[in-house]
């Protein structure tokens, strides 16, 4: 088909994906190199090695690539500098590894000489729009292959069918009996949907959730941490300096024992149809209110206000896979920008899903001046006079308004 000789796949060593490597095999004869990415999903990686030896890939053409540190800082930290949710709730924790994915399996491509590039997203997801606008952004020419797109593999009966004939092992979570979801985690959330979540009134097991206990049964004790920030990214917690993968790892440990960042919501897909899920993000829901809070005294109010404005726009380029476009690009940099003075410490308390900041201070960028903003004997710092003029001249639009309706 159309002198395909190598093809990189990104791979996880699942039933899918490895359904997907034998049928690129046997449908384009072609030479297969897998890309599984470590971007803190928590699993053993090394099997999905075994895996791909065991059906006959070199194991040069093998790469498994610890991605966490990279995901964190240049992805998911951007992001959090923009405080952005999409709908009002979701965090994006699937959205913006997309970009990540594509970006190492086209370099990879570059290295083993591969022409084309292939995925396990399906024709009805936002991920097949996500991996390869990346793919096309960041290599033109390249050739991408959809199987859910081109395949009659349309039912889990028939993957099954396919597998065994195949000869390619079926773990038990795949079997009656094991977990009903679709899955997809990293360091920034866990993702659930189908099965049991298709229907929207129904409320989600308990026994899904995978870090997080109830709100109920998280510790009756309050817990405090300090939270540092450097430029609007999270340097230190409680006064140690961490990396970027490892604020997020340590934060999702604390969130998930006090019960906080559950989400069970219905998203509008890029695709066009509505999707009930439920997300996990423990550490990312810290990050944002303490993000928030340091920028309450560090950022000029029409600044925040218009971050506040454009928030929305720039989620919907994350969540619609056009994070390497040149909208994007632009407005990071003025997201960034904005970052310059966000430094400084936030003290949170961690309490049954709960995040309540108990304070925040920057001793080098506040713009909380208590001299101006006392309740007390400001010594003149500000002439209350002043507000007269003030509201008069804003009110006369409305005082024009008035007169012309009385007249009529």
């Amino acid at each position: 088909m159309n002198e395909i000789n190598k093809v990189v796949l990104a791979y996880s060593g699942g039933l899918d994906t490895s359904v997907i490597l034998k049928w690129l095999q046997d449908t384009y004869h072609c030479e297969v190199v897998t890309f599984t990415a470590d971007i803190g999903q928590g699993e053993e990686l090394e099997p999905a090695r075994a895996k791909a030896l065991k059906m006959g890939i070199k194991p040069g053409n093998i790469y498994i690539d610890d991605l966490r540190e990279e995901f964190v800082r240049d992805f998911v930290f951007p992001m959090f500098r923009a405080n952005t949710i999409y709908e009002g709730e979701y965090l994006l924790g699937t959205s913006i590894a997309r970009p990540l994915i594509a970006k190492r399996q086209i370099e990879i491509a570059g290295i083993t000489c591969a022409e084309a590039v292939s995925h396990g997203a399906t024709g009805k997801g936002n991920d097949q729009v996500r991996f390869e606008l990346g793919y096309y952004a960041l290599a033109p020419g390249i050739r991408i292959i959809a199987p859910w797109r081109e395949w009659d593999l349309l039912s889990r009966e028939k993957l099954l069918a396919y597998a065994e004939k195949s000869g390619i092992p079926i773990e038990m979570k795949h079997k009656e009996g094991g977990s009903p979801y679709s899955m997809d985690a990293n360091l920034l959330h866990i993702s659930y949907e189908g099965r049991h979540l298709e229907n929207p009134a129904a409320e989600a097991e308990e026994s899904m959730w995978r870090w997080t206990v109830s709100p109920e049964a998280a510790p009756d004790s309050a817990e405090y941490i300090d939270i540092e920030f450097s430029r609007g990214d999270i340097t230190a917690l409680n006064g140690k300096e961490m990396s970027p993968a490892q604020v997020l790892s340590e934060l999702n440990r604390l969130g998930g024992k006090h019960g906080i960042g559950r989400l069970d919501l219905v998203e509008n897909r890029y695709v066009g149809m509505k999707s009930r899920g439920c997300y996990e993000t423990p550490g990312g829901t810290i990050m944002l209110r303490a993000h928030r809070a340091i920028e309450s005294i560090t950022l000029d109010r029409e600044v925040a206000h218009l971050k506040d404005d454009l928030m929305p726009r720039y989620a919907s380029m994350i969540y619609n896979g056009y994070w390497w476009a040149p909208e994007r690009i632009a407005l990071q940099k003025l997201i960034d920008h904005s970052q310059q003075n966000v430094n400084g410490w936030v003290r949170v308390k961690l309490y049954k899903g709960n995040v309540i900041v108990t304070g925040r201070d920057s001793k080098t960028d506040s713009l909380f001046d208590p001299s101006i903003s006392t309740f007390e004997d400001d010594k003149g710092a500000y002439d209350q006079k002043d507000a007269a003029g003030f509201i008069k001249l804003n009110a006369l639009r409305l005082r024009i308004a008035a007169k012309l309706r009385n007249k009529s």
